[in-house]
């Protein structure tokens, strides 16, 4: 049986209406794919919390948590994903992408010139159908 994991995907905005993209490094599970950063939600651990707790990880900087965006599961070949986005403002810090190859800000619109990991689909489509 294929375990199964919560994780949680950030959906920063900066003040041009764009979107913080982020790319898996090679050393990480489906890597070179692109996602919404975020990671894994610990054990008794809300999704506020660990929203803020993994992008001060991944990226160096404080995000205020501000609603539940998605939520999908997906499956993998070695594992199931649920995924929640939910919407952050950036509150202080500047990015550090410690994890990830590179981090960039598109616009909706601009999102599908990526390739993206297949859990994080789901919202890169309706991020477009909104236009944010």
């Amino acid at each position: 049986m294929k375990r199964s994991i919560k994780v949680v995907g950030a959906i920063i905005e900066n003040e041009n209406e764009e979107i913080l993209c982020a790319l898996r490094s090679p050393r990480m599970s489906r890597p070179n794919l692109w996602e919404f950063p975020g990671g894994k939600v610990e054990k008794e651990e809300i999704i506020r919390e660990a929203v803020v707790r993994e992008i001060m990880e991944e990226l160096g900087c404080n995000v205020e948590f501000n609603n539940v965006f998605s939520d999908t599961t997906h499956e993998y070949e070695d594992v199931i994903v649920n995924l929640i986005t939910v919407r952050c403002k950036l509150i202080s810090g500047s990015l550090v992408a410690t994890e990830h190859s590179k981090v960039i800000w598109l616009k909706p619109e601009s999102l599908t010139s990526l390739i993206w990991a297949p859990a994080d689909m789901d919202a890169v489509n309706k991020l477009i159908k909104e236009g944010v």
